[in-house]
């Protein structure tokens, strides 16, 4: 993958974007039922926002961990970094399997605590390979801590 450049970007794109598909399954159907019947903060954005906004940061998430296969030229030469991008995406899956599949703000906010330190991880350890891939991390963080916010509220509103 490594000399065709753009056979190892168009694979990490597509790879977050498998989750955020897989997760949108889990969401589709509790999103226009469930979803709607709980009391949320005043705070809370509206629905259509989530749509565009997780685009974008899949799109950054999937930029980040390619620069880090450019630079490292190698996901078996560097196991832990991706070991770490590979677990905030599958805890980043589960939030949507948590939340709206299984219908339970709890286990989702503890997921996106969770997530929240595989994020916070993924940063540092990318960093110290590819300052660009560590800050293509950085609104991902942000929206989930903002996220992480609103389900403790939604969660506490909720109980």
């Amino acid at each position: 993958m490594q000399s065709r450049p753009i056979y190892s970007l168009v694979f990490f794109i597509a790879l977050v974007f498998l989750v955020e598909w897989t997760g949108a399954l889990f969401t589709s159907h509790s999103v226009t039922s469930w979803y709607v019947t709980l009391h949320k903060p005043a705070w809370n954005p509206p629905s259509w926002v989530f749509g565009p906004v997780w685009t974008v940061l899949y799109l950054a998430i999937g930029i980040s961990g390619w620069l880090i296969f450019r630079k490292t030229g190698s996901v078996r030469k560097h196991v832990y970094p991706f070991a770490i991008y590979g677990l905030q995406l599958v805890c980043n899956l589960l939030w949507s399997y948590f939340f709206f599949f299984l219908k339970s703000p709890f286990l989702a906010l503890l997921d996106i605590l969770i997530l929240i330190i595989f994020i916070s991880t993924n940063i540092v350890v990318f960093a110290k390979i590819s300052r660009a891939a560590s800050i293509c991390l950085l609104p991902y963080l942000i929206w989930t801590v903002y996220a992480a916010t609103l389900n403790a509220a939604i969660w506490s509103l909720n109980r």
